[in-house]
């Protein structure tokens, strides 16, 4: 039975007695799939509607690919979602980025790897296609039974019924389908339906921004190269003068080339003419290739002006817009669908409307703060690489021509600032840093951070029996002491809670000292930990097992939190 065929049965409305979705996911794209998952994780039924007719294996082989680069902790979510394993293993690790200026190397940076790594841990970076990470997350969802999924329903119309707000009775989903207009009730809704988002419109939301005139041609051939593992970016090259080249490495022997070509590129005048041939040639030499996909684009920089109306809530690019140097799209998404669904989640739980009303709104608060600082990165990236004043222009040319002589200039050239979470220091959901002890190093992890990773050995095992730390995070909050009796005391303190805490002690866990090590902080703190595997408290030594409550009181409303920001 496909799964066209297995949501008609589920989900046909007149087909008899059913429960309605806590929540309707509007798009299957990763970031709605990642949401529908993270829901069901945290046992909360949603329906996804996806506009286009259902996939299959040829849909996957054919499509190209807009992302490639997948962040460490990214791919800690898609494990956490049960989809990770494959993405991991099939990808192509890197961790080198090196930046060339007319063929000499200016810049050189090299990702950790964490202790354990290749043991264990996950990589700084692998290269995949979007279309196979979308397949791996595809399969997830239709072996989830909390997930009923529908193809060829195209989402037209959008009411908040009551308020609107926390107190509101739901919203209803009117969507043409392939029998007729279906109409579906649900708590709230997640527009993860793209830059042209009909959740958006419906609600009505702008969506300001700027699309960047110059043009970028994209393609991936496939060939036996001698280039390593790294992501590599050439300033003015002799094969692009004047402009810049990205090369990737991505699985099967796939190399993803992304030129800056002028204005008015024609892609197909110059394939017809052996120009594209060419092109490619100046770069792979005369052996064998195969071009796989081509696509010439412009950036585009947006930003929603708000994440969350009511009870609907945008993500991915229905929310935001990235320019891809920096790699912050498509994982910033991922972050938007695993934050919202554990508020949801909790929101289903709240003591009183008040409380899930203001829970909600954190959503657009921290959401909306990392899209700002996304698009400052980004925009800053994308004015040294396409400078359109006289003065950035010549920033940028006495930049990298510093760069040749001076190895410490090479530090402000702007390839792309590389993607990584977000910090919610500022969130309202996190407990003040001010009794937060002092770390025993400097980089240690605070309140809003997110927790570090580890690879541990257990008391009663050996080597083989090493885990990573955050494979150890349930679907709710978890709270890591350093001893069993703490992380018991910290648990039973904080029962009643509209949220599941589970204590994790490092001395069952953690013999070799590796995950204390990480943490960074002196034996007897304890560590609050979010469902999205964010530190919403770090607590010193010695204090009673209240504390823990209060912090994760506020992180998950219990209380009402008085949101900050926009």
């Amino acid at each position: 039975m496909s799964s066209r065929d297995r949501s008609q049965e589920r989900g046909r409305e007149g087909a008899g007695p059913q429960r309605p979705p806590r929540v309707i996911v509007v798009g299957a794209g990763p970031v709605g799939l990642t949401a529908a998952l993270a829901l069901a994780r945290a046992r909360v039924p949603c329906t996804v509607l996806e506009a286009q007719d259902e996939r299959g294996a040829a849909y996957f082989r054919s499509t190209g690919s807009k992302a490639i680069c997948f962040q460490r902790d990214v791919l800690d979510v898609f494990e956490r979602l049960g989809a990770g394993a494959r993405i991991v293993a099939e990808g192509t690790t890197w961790t080198t980025a090196r930046t060339y200026y007319r063929g000499r190397e200016v810049r050189t940076v090299t990702f950790p790897s964490g202790a354990g790594a290749g043991e264990g841990l996950l990589p700084p970076w692998i290269n995949i296609s979007q279309a196979r990470v979308e397949e791996e997350l595809l399969a997830a969802v239709a072996a989830e039974p909390g997930i009923d999924l529908r193809f060829g329903h195209r989402v037209v119309g959008l009411t908040q019924e009551g308020d609107g707000g926390g107190g509101a009775d739901g919203v209803r989903v009117e969507a043409l389908a392939p029998d007729g207009t279906a109409a579906l009730h649900a708590d709230y809704v997640v527009g993860a339906d793209g830059p042209r988002s009909a959740v958006r419109e419906l609600l009505g939301v702008g969506f300001p921004g700027e699309s960047f005139g110059d043009r970028f041609l994209i393609c991936d051939i496939r060939a036996d190269l001698p280039f390593p593992n790294e992501r590599r970016f050439h300033f003015d090259p002799e094969w692009n003068p004047g402009r810049q080249v990205l090369v990737h490495q991505c699985p099967d022997s796939t190399w993803r080339i992304d030129w800056q070509v002028p204005d008015g590129f024609d892609l197909e005048a110059e394939r017809r003419a052996g120009a594209l041939d060419a092109r490619i040639r100046r770069i792979v030499g005369d052996g064998d290739y195969t071009l796989v996909w081509s696509s010439v684009y412009r950036f585009h920089e947006r930003c929603a002006e708000r994440l969350r109306v009511g009870r609907v809530l945008l993500a991915g690019d229905a929310a935001h817009l990235y320019a891809p140097f920096g790699a912050r799209g498509l994982n910033s998404g991922v972050q938007d669908a695993e934050n919202l669904a554990w508020k949801i989640a909790c929101a289903l739980r709240a003591p009183g409307p008040a409380a899930a009303d203001a829970l909600m709104e954190t959503y657009h608060a921290e959401r909306w703060a990392a899209a700002q600082e996304n698009l400052r990165v980004t925009g800053d990236t994308m004015r040294f690489l396409v400078p359109h004043t006289d003065e950035d222009r010549r920033r940028r040319r006495d930049v990298l021509e510093r760069a040749l002589e001076d190895p410490e200039a090479g530090d402000r050239i702007d390839s792309g600032r590389l993607a990584e979470p977000f910090r919610y220091a500022d969130s309202p959901l996190t407990t003040p840093a001010g009794p937060v002890p002092p770390q025993a190093r400097p980089e240690a992890p605070v309140p809003g951070d997110i927790c570090p990773d580890a690879l541990c050995t257990p008391a009663a095992g050996g080597a083989r029996e090493r885990v990573r730390l955050r494979a150890l995070l349930g679907p709710g909050f978890t709270v890591l002491a350093g001893r069993e009796a703490d992380a018991a005391a910290a648990a039973r303190a904080c029962r009643g809670l509209p949220a599941d805490v589970a204590p994790v002690a490092l001395e069952r866990i953690d013999v070799s000292g590796t995950a204390a090590d990480a943490l960074g902080h002196p034996p007897g703190t304890l560590f609050a930990v979010r469902p999205d595997a964010h530190l919403c408290a770090v607590l010193p030594p010695g204090g009673p097992p209240e504390r823990v409550r209060a912090a994760i009181e506020r992180a998950c409303g219990a209380r009402t939190p008085a949101v900050r920001g926009r």
